[in-house]
């Protein structure tokens, strides 16, 4: 296994928007290999490429015993429906807030052959293509926070520094 260091917050590579993937290379195919080895440890959900310190579109999921894997996702769907529950991240450890989210979420890009993927679902499905997408984008979950738990959420973020 090739284990990679999570990316935390403070990291520009959180801040910075991905590349799509136009190729798919040995390079490419060794990132979704540690994608895919990464994700697979106790306590995590999703792992997205920049989380690992690759800037490209590529995102790893472990829930309810499915493991996989997407290149160059985005979302097609989004219910109006919310959900509001905790969540967290690999990169900011240890915090967890309530977030809003939408309750349904589906998505669609590639696997290695360029097949289409497609992964869909509600609450947690859908809570971690926005959270896994969020971060290809340059975002982190705290930036969805609302105004008095964002300012909570950095203030934690000071402290633990």
């Amino acid at each position: 296994m090739t284990y990679r260091d999570i990316r935390v917050v403070g990291d520009p590579v959180l801040r910075t928007p991905c590349e799509p993937i136009r190729e798919v290379t040995p390079g490419i195919k060794q990132l979704v290999e540690d994608l895919l080895e990464n994700v697979n440890e106790d306590g995590r959900a999703g792992l997205a490429a920049n989380q690992i310190g690759v800037s490209f579109r590529a995102f790893s999921w472990n829930i309810e015993g499915e493991l996989g894997y997407i290149l160059n996702p985005t979302i097609v769907k989004l219910s109006e429906e919310i959900q509001d529950g905790d969540e967290g991240c690999l990169s900011v450890p240890d915090l967890w807030f309530h977030a809003k989210r939408a309750m349904y979420a589906r998505a669609e890009g590639t696997d290695l052959d360029g097949k289409k993927v497609v992964v869909e679902g509600r609450e947690i499905w859908a809570r971690l293509i926005q959270h896994e997408i969020d971060h290809l984008d340059g975002h982190l979950f705290i930036d969805r926070l609302e105004r008095h738990l964002r300012r909570e959420a950095f203030r934690k973020l000071r402290e633990m520094q």
